[in-house]
């Protein structure tokens, strides 16, 4: 059995999606101030985090397009975690439409398409003339049972608008969306497992994940 990481680091100051605030990582409790509350060589380190949601390599649910949609809190864990998966190599195709579906068997599978955008990430070229998926590719993937759809990009949706075709048919189905996935290039086809689990957050519909691929 193999891993593959498939997440972005998360560090002070990140920029995933121009318009959002940055993270600001720093101590709540420095290891030095807390020397005070326990004995002689006794410390630790108490974290804080202020970000948004979109931060990172992240999960959306239903609730992030959807009021009445299920949030974290209410997604299952066999939603996101040890889901057989498929590859779909979408290299050079801006505009990802059904036709590199039509031969995989996709019902009750995430579907992690590779693009290799991820190699721009954390430079200005990143957030704009990224590929995406076209509305009719997200439908066919709700009609043809899609678990779960992931891209190595830095939108599923053509962000050119203000439409997102994409994120509304698939949330709308109950099908998970995993954005600013990487290192898809190191997985098969298929032969995998994927899990992206978020934390169980009442009232939020995104989160960032720990996405990776087990080879089995």
């Amino acid at each position: 059995m193999e891993l593959i990481d498939l997440s972005h680091t998360i560090f002070d100051g990140l920029i995933t999606y121009k318009g959002l605030p940055a993270p600001v990582i720093c101590d709540y409790l420095s290891r030095e101030a807390s020397k005070s509350f326990y004995e002689e060589g006794t410390s630790f380190q108490i974290g804080r985090i202020d970000m948004v949601a979109n931060t990172g390599t992240y999960l959306d649910c239903p609730f992030h397009r959807y009021e009445d949609g299920h949030d974290l809190s209410e997604i299952h864990l066999y939603q996101v975690a040890n889901l057989p998966a498929v590859t779909i190599n979408a290299l050079g195709r801006p505009d990802i439409g059904p036709d590199l579906f039509y031969h995989h068997d996709i019902t009750g599978k995430a579907i992690l398409v590779y693009t290799d955008w991820s190699k721009n990430w954390n430079k200005e070229s990143y957030f704009s003339g990224h590929p995406f998926l076209t509305e009719e590719a997200a439908v066919y993937l709700r009609e043809n049972g899609a678990a779960l759809v992931g891209i190595d990009s830095h939108n599923i949706d053509d962000t050119s608008g203000n439409r997102r075709p994409v994120h509304t048919t698939l949330l709308k189905a109950g099908i998970l969306i995993v954005e600013h996935l990487t290192n898809l290039n190191q997985l098969p086809e298929t032969g995998f497992l994927f899990s992206a689990v978020p934390p169980k957050v009442v009232g939020m519909g995104t989160f960032p994940v720990r996405a990776f691929g087990t080879i089995i």
